[in-house]
């Protein structure tokens, strides 16, 4: 199995995509769509999420298994440690190491039912995420992945702080971080930054959600911990009875987003894609998709 680091090569960006696992057969036939769209493009890998709480363990773990022997693409698969002993999580490491699966994102997670309520770990669980990269870790040969906030996380209490927990994932054996989502640019630079000054050069990419509605921009700073920059503000909030016009003015934004971080070297961009292809499609086309591969600016 291909690991995530070795599809990332300097003097290159390439792309990846994540996906959550369908719920209804309808949904299953819109996720199949995307994932064959996407196929042809030949990203750098794809991710399934996982539920709140492991709420969607089984069908995460199938759907990523799916991937694996039935495409040609580079499976990543989350795991989150709510609401899980540690005994459920080798278990679950093992049902996708059965499944040919090496390469697992590892995050802490949030309480279901409301993310910004009071975490508690499972009795028999883990507290923080540097001890799931290193449960992984220890499960067998896997690439481990985690989660970087360029607005800090909602939980930190200071940018210190936050960036010690950071180091403290990485050092515990993770490959590479994946960012959640941004619209300026220089919160993820400077966490690039921060994490080389402390001698962290695991590639870090940058999460990208392109932006098509205003629920989506309203989904995009509630799960970022970020509020509507002005520049963008500015820009789409008299398009918002336009549909049509917001939808190419927040494509048109997601693109200079993306071109402004290709010129500053990153490995891939990554785009949550919501299970569609079409959005992310067209800012790729944007930017120069050669086979995967996108062309600097």
């Amino acid at each position: 199995m291909t690991r995530v680091v070795d599809r990332l090569r300097p003097g290159r960006t390439v792309f990846s995509v994540e996906f959550f696992p369908p719920k209804s057969d309808d949904e299953e036939r819109l996720l199949w769509k995307a994932i064959r769209e996407f196929e042809a493009l030949d990203p750098a890998y794809v991710s399934v999420t996982y539920g709140a709480g492991g709420s969607s363990r089984d069908r995460t773990v199938r759907t990523t298994g799916r991937i694996a022997s039935e495409t040609t693409l580079v499976p990543v698969a989350h795991l989150t440690g709510v609401n899980h002993s540690i005994a459920e999580l080798r278990h679950v490491i093992g049902s996708y190491a059965a499944e040919g699966i090496r390469n697992v994102l590892a995050i802490r997670g949030d309480p279901p039912g409301d993310p910004m309520g009071e975490w508690a770990p499972h009795p028999e669980g883990i507290t923080y995420a540097d001890e799931l990269v290193r449960l992984v870790r220890g499960c067998g040969d896997f690439c481990v992945g985690v989660a970087a906030f360029p607005h800090m996380h909602p939980r930190s209490a200071d940018l210190d702080s936050d960036t010690r927990h950071m180091v403290a994932k990485l050092r515990a054996g993770a490959d590479f971080s994946v960012a959640q989502m941004f619209l300026e640019p220089e919160y993820f630079l400077r966490l690039r930054d921060r994490l080389v000054q402390r001698g962290c050069d695991q590639p870090l990419l940058p999460g990208i959600m392109p932006i098509t509605t205003p629920k989506v921009l309203g989904m995009t700073t509630q799960l970022s911990n970020m509020t509507i920059p002005s520049a963008v503000s500015s820009v789409l909030d008299p398009l918002a009875g336009d549909p049509s016009g917001f939808r190419a003015a927040g494509i048109e934004i997601t693109t200079k987003l993306c071109e402004k971080l290709i010129a500053e070297g990153v490995p891939a961009l990554h785009f949550y894609s919501l299970n569609r292809a079409q959005a992310t499609r067209e800012v790729l086309g944007n930017l120069g998709l050669d086979g995967g591969v996108l062309k600097a600016a």
